[in-house]
């Protein structure tokens, strides 16, 4: 039964109240503040950013100057059909239009707006058709975040952290009134802080992230993700805010679509510093093989949930392996990786076949096979794309990792329109409710591509903030 009832008393209000100060909560504010409406922005942690602060800071967009300058041809169009492609077509389509068609903008915004220094590189990722990601020059999504709350900052708002949503609370004709929190939260303590009422003359906007942490949420969508599966996000992304979405009346959508990071490594813990080599060497310049066999078994630039599903259908960790020309083709370092004992060197195939228990024949025919692929310019096994600088695996020394899923990015969220209003059952609008980032549905369907998350809650986060504003004040 959602509670109607207006609070005894608002201890504080205003125009706009920001539930969450990652890129999509920081995003919202900054447009909101701007289109000159009072804005309050809540964090449930100590500290701010969530779990974009230590994402790997890849934004994806399509149609850009710099990529003009560099003689890739892209459009909206292509990345539009990328997402549905990896989606399997259970976007809703008139979200991944929205993000597609404002990435290019959005990203030159965080340039000439907020001021973010990325590599002067454009990377292609799994399922992507053609070179779209732009890399932070820290190669992490704290980049962002830094300049986001230097803006905050310079607009004369501020973050208030150890501030728990409890309860969105609604007015007698079911309109978002404002929310009940815990001030002085000390997480996981739900009975820790003061209560307080903040009333939003205006809207609240939901940007909580997603629940890869809630055990319980996500074993109750997908069985399989028990506590024994590894997560790349902060511990405190949790789904208690989604839950209370929900409660009010918002459409829950694609719950059950939970991504696996495939280029996680199960030696080490949280997101960690194999990804690096994963994603940035060994998938694009190098091959993945069952150990079993010796033999791939993915299209290694392939979408995620392609290769999660791969790695998960041979029943033990992959092995990703590359060589000094990756290495050197990719501009990345692995000094960091090799000190951590992530990554392994080895200076002939059988030290790599005997270190991980594989046939050594059978890996010497795989790594032939591929560097002939790529003399060809052509995978006739999987189809991998073989990129313009890619070079055969022929010579010593060899790089790898094991490689084993973890629950990285909860697809599934509330529903929102193209304006970022949160829809109810009736899929109609709840007035004074908008929603962007991780907390929302449906715009990924089946599998989110890497580097679509961040212009994602940026894109969308944006919109919330304008929106909001324009909303009309109640008295």
């Amino acid at each position: 039964m959602v509670d109607k009832k207006p609070p005894p008393k608002w201890d504080e209000e205003a125009d706009v109240v920001v539930v969450g100060s990652g890129f999509a909560g920081l995003a919202a504010a900054i447009e909101a503040k701007e289109a000159a409406s009072s804005v309050i922005i809540l964090e449930k942690m100590r500290g701010f950013g969530g779990n974009s602060t230590i994402s790997d800071g890849v934004v994806a967009a399509a149609g850009t100057q710099f990529q003009a300058d560099s003689k890739i041809a892209d459009t909206p169009q292509l990345m539009y059909d990328d997402m549905l492609k990896a989606g399997l077509g259970l976007n809703q389509p008139e979200l991944v239009r929205t993000l597609t068609e404002r990435s290019s903008e959005t990203l030159q915004w965080t340039i000439d707006v907020l001021g973010v220094d990325y590599l002067d590189r454009i990377d292609q990722f799994g399922g992507h058709s053609v070179a779209r990601c732009y890399t932070t020059h820290n190669r992490s999504g704290s980049a962002i975040v830094k300049k986001l709350l230097q803006k905050v900052k310079d607009l004369a708002m501020k973050v208030r952290t150890k501030v728990w949503l409890q309860n969105i609370l609604l007015d007698s004709e079911g309109r978002v009134s404002g929310v009940f929190v815990r001030n002085g939260y000390d997480y996981p303590d739900a009975a820790s802080g003061n209560a307080k009422y903040i009333k939003a003359r205006k809207a609240v906007i939901l940007a909580t992230g997603g629940f890869a942490n809630d055990i319980k949420l996500r074993i109750s969508q997908d069985p399989r993700l028990t506590a024994d599966i590894g997560s790349t996000n902060k511990h405190s992304t949790t789904g208690e805010a989604l839950r209370e979405a929900m409660r009010v009346g918002a459409m829950p959508v694609h719950l059950s679509w939970i991504q696996l990071g495939p280029w996680a490594c199960p030696d080490e813990k949280g997101y960690g510093i194999g990804p690096d080599f994963a994603s940035y060497i060994a998938f694009p310049y190098g091959i993945m093989v069952n150990p079993a066999t010796g033999k791939r078994f993915v299209n290694e630039l392939a979408d995620r949930k392609t290769r999660a599903d791969a790695i998960l259908q041979i029943g033990q960790p992959g092995i990703a392996i590359a060589d000094e020309e990756g290495i050197r083709a990719s501009g990345h370092q692995i000094a960091h990786c090799l000190r951590k004992g992530v990554l392994q060197k080895f200076n002939r195939v059988r030290d790599i076949a005997d270190h991980y228990r594989m046939p050594a024949h059978s890996l010497k025919i795989t790594l032939e096979r591929f560097s002939e692929y790529v003399d060809r310019a052509l995978d006739k096994e999987f189809g991998k794309p073989i990129l313009p600088n890619a070079r055969p695996l022929r010579r010593p020394p060899y790089y790898s990792m094991r490689l084993w899923p973890k629950v990285h990015h909860t697809m599934g969220g509330v529903l929102i329109d193209s304006r970022a209003r949160v829809l109810d059952l009736s899929l109609g609008p709840i007035k004074g409710f908008y929603a962007a980032g991780e907390v929302t549905g449906g715009i990924h369907g089946a599998c989110r591509l890497g580097s679509c998350a961040i212009i994602d809650c940026l894109v969308f986060g944006r919109i919330a903030g304008k929106n909001a504003a324009r909303q009309e004040a109640q008295s």
